[in-house]
């Protein structure tokens, strides 16, 4: 397939490149290579992309609408997986007006590209953030996620509404995925495994929300992959049962359908902490403190649609994946 990958120099969307690079698939990345982290560690990830013939590496901007035309009719992907975004829970309470030109300005952008060119699948990240005030747990996409609690949480959710409305009007066959806290090698400085190595390498204390009693269901890279792979091999279609009485949010008398990307087992925060700590070979000086404005305490994914439809089944563990992490941070900084 020829594969249109919005953020293709981030942590997710790297990692998605090189997967579907490895089996055989044409890639269209794009990125506008943003300082809102390391570029240097952008450049490091496309440097793998870029070894591969079928990848072409385009610079741009989602939220520029005729480039964004431009590339869709130039290149005719087959599919498009949309992972450009403003990130960040506390930065969205900072800046909120970056979330409203990345992820619903530039969402729109991607949507119209599908829409005018016949995209035959649009693949978008959701976040575990729409589950916002929501404490029944595990979150299920039969939830109701109407009360979210940071900007980017409400700009996730209306990029589920945006994809609805697109593929109820112009039948653009569209799968959001929310995604639980993903980790592992390559991954983003600002996330907590991240911040926390480096903090402890270099001897300074880390902070630690929410008294370290935060659980969080921490999601492997790869098993995020191969959720996201098995997703885009699977169009959906609207949903015969579907009953307007009852209505279901995660599927549609459009061809649409919402699933959760977890590992199904959450963890406490400061048992993953104790697992870093494990692997560095030194203990961590700990700061904490009280939950964060924008944070949930706890996140625990139904993952049941997923494993049903696609048979996806996460199997990395914490243990596993966070000492993945630390070997990896250790060669490519030479720690």
């Amino acid at each position: 397939m020829k594969v249109l990958i919005t953020g293709s120099a981030g942590f997710i969307g790297s990692a998605l490149s090189l997967r579907l690079l490895e089996r055989g698939d044409e890639v269209i990345g794009v990125d506008n290579l943003n300082d809102y982290y390391d570029v240097a560690l952008k450049e490091a990830r496309l440097e793998r992309t870029r070894a591969f013939s079928g990848y072409t590496d385009l610079r741009l901007n989602i939220e520029d609408a005729a480039g964004v035309a431009e590339a869709f009719r130039r290149h005719r992907p087959e599919r498009v997986v949309n992972l450009a975004a403003q990130a960040g829970v506390r930065y969205s309470i900072e800046n909120p007006m970056a979330y409203v030109q990345t992820n619903l300005v530039g969402f729109a952008n991607i949507l119209e590209g599908c829409r005018h060119q016949g995209v035959e699948h649009l693949v978008y990240a959701s976040s575990s953030s729409v589950y916002g005030s929501n404490t029944n747990m595990p979150f299920s996409v039969h939830h109701n996620v109407d009360h979210p609690v940071s900007l980017y949480a409400a700009s996730k959710k209306a990029n589920e509404l945006m994809a609805h409305t697109y593929s109820h009007l112009y039948g653009v066959p569209s799968t959001g995925l929310r995604f639980f806290t993903v980790y592992g090698p390559w991954g983003r400085p600002d996330m907590a495994l991240f911040k926390f190595t480096r903090a402890i390498l270099a001897g300074e204390p880390i902070e630690v929300f929410n008294y370290g009693k935060h659980r969080r269901d921490f999601t492997y890279i790869d098993d995020i992959v191969e959720g996201v792979v098995r997703v885009l091999d699977r169009i959906p279609e609207p949903n015969p049962d579907w009953d307007g009485a009852h209505p279901d949010s995660a599927s549609s008398t459009a061809p649409y359908r919402l699933y959760n990307i977890g590992n199904q087992r959450p963890v406490e925060l400061m048992h993953y902490i104790e697992v870093l700590e494990r692997c560095l070979g030194r203990e961590a000086e700990k700061v904490l403190l009280p939950l964060q404005p924008g944070d949930v305490p706890d996140t625990y994914a139904d993952v049941s649609d997923l494993v049903r439809d696609t048979g996806y089944r996460p199997d990395t563990s914490v243990e596993d994946g966070v000492g993945r992490f630390v070997d990896w941070y250790r060669a490519y900084f030479e720690a």
